[in-house]
């Protein structure tokens, strides 16, 4: 059986938080570190389980993982193997970016398509589509993708129909060893995207507008190992901070980069919480109700759709009612089913969720379909009235360091069973 999480509501969250190392951009530096052979030092390494997934990944590839703490020594092959495995590949869909570094790398690439969490069709067309301009070629059998570059890459101008995330990262592993200049036009602008242009960068790459919507690549024949310190987590520091909003608490975040969260701290001043920050910290005190506000989830600099479901929770129990447009992924609204069992009046209208207040949720069973939605949950949970049991706890492991010892020093009446 899996582990759950149980949770007694009622209680206002108080005190500090330090953030840790983002996620997002923990799994692109360790795929990065591919693209040269010898040790790599990645500090600020969250704790976490796409991190161990993700060090498995590489260790097939040939490369070995040691942790002390929070950073991660990666020691990489002069000849990796040039391939990805399926039971891996399919539990975390960032195993995808492997494909760009080992096509740069190696010039060939096998791998599954990607997995992890189930928000509908996302597929890796924009990936595919770059890659082919530079000079691959991709066979698929059986749910794998082979690709080939056996001259090496070029450079050449790829403009994305959306400024995918995933497909800017792939494009720019492959570009830092392609022959050439390479173009991305309509790029995402991430601050994880940003960390991972650094840390190539450190390693001898030559990369130019990461942050804005064009990345200019200019290939090199070679790359060194570095060393590099993993970007704060945006997605953690919100959403301890959507806890401290929703049990009318007074929290602290720290060691966060607050300009990483500009429109998510826009919204929850909207609904009425107290916002201060300073250079790396962000302080709230959440209200005694929230108010009702409209969201909509966009590309960065907008609301980043994984703060989602902590947003539909917090306005859950908001005076009022409040509707979010999902704009990045359609099929994210399966924890919507979860929230109305704790007394919740939400629910799915194409790509947007209305959300009618209640004065109260409250305890019963309810199941994590994913990191976030789970988080979300939990977050539920605080306010609730009685106990809560959040099930599947192996889905909010993925993407939070010490979730539960966190949320206790906060005051959180919250164990795992």
């Amino acid at each position: 059986m899996a582990d759950s999480f149980h949770v007694r509501g009622g209680t206002a969250l108080s005190g500090s938080i330090k953030i840790g190392g983002a996620k997002n951009a923990a799994l692109k530096l360790m795929v990065a570190s591919l693209l040269a052979p010898g040790k790599h030092h990645i500090g600020n390494v969250p704790n976490i389980v796409d991190v161990d997934t993700m060090a498995r990944v590489l260790e097939h590839v040939g490369a070995t993982c040691d942790r002390d703490g929070s950073m991660l020594t990666i020691d990489v092959p002069d000849d990796p193997l040039p391939e990805a495995p399926l039971d891996l590949v399919r539990q975390m869909r960032a195993s995808i970016l492997v494909l760009g570094a080992l096509l740069a790398r190696a010039g060939e690439a096998r791998v599954a398509l990607p997995g992890g969490d189930d928000f509908g069709s996302r597929p890796i067309d924009f990936h595919i589509k770059g890659l082919e301009s530079m000079g691959a070629t991709f066979e698929l059998h059986h749910g794998v993708l082979h690709g080939s570059a056996p001259d090496g890459l070029t450079g050449t101008d790829v403009f994305l129909e959306f400024p995918s995330v995933g497909a800017t990262e792939n494009l720019l592993l492959a570009a830092v060893l392609a022959d050439g200049v390479t173009t991305i036009g309509n790029a995402a602008r991430e601050p994880e995207l940003v960390d991972l242009a650094q840390y190539l960068t450190t390693m001898g790459a030559k990369i130019d507008g990461a942050g804005t919507s064009t990345i200019e690549i200019h290939g090199v024949g070679a790359l060194e190992p570095a060393s590099h310190s993993t970007v704060p987590d945006r997605l953690e520091a919100g959403t301890y901070l959507a806890a401290g909003a929703m049990t009318r608490g007074h929290v602290t975040v720290t060691d966060c980069k607050p300009e990483h969260l500009r429109m998510e701290l826009r919204k929850l001043a909207s609904i009425g919480c107290e916002v201060e920050t300073t250079e790396s910290t962000i302080t709230l005190v959440g209200p005694d109700r929230p108010a009702a506000v409209d969201v909509a989830t966009l590309p960065y600099p907008g609301f980043h759709t994984d703060m989602h479901p902590q947003m539909v929770t917090m306005l859950s129990v908001a005076d009022g009612t409040s509707i979010l447009t999902e704009n990045i992924y359609a099929g994210r609204f399966r924890y919507l089913g979860e929230l109305n069992r704790m007394g919740a009046d939400v629910h799915a209208d194409g790509q947007h969720v209305v959300i009618r207040g209640v004065d109260r949720l409250s305890g019963c069973e309810v199941d994590a379909c994913d990191i976030r939605a789970g988080a979300a949950l939990v977050i539920a949970a605080m306010r609730a009235d009685g106990d809560t049991l959040i099930r599947d706890a192996q889905h909010i492991d993925r993407g939070y360091d010490r979730w539960v010892e966190n949320l206790q020093s906060l005051g959180a009446d919250i164990e795992r069973v």
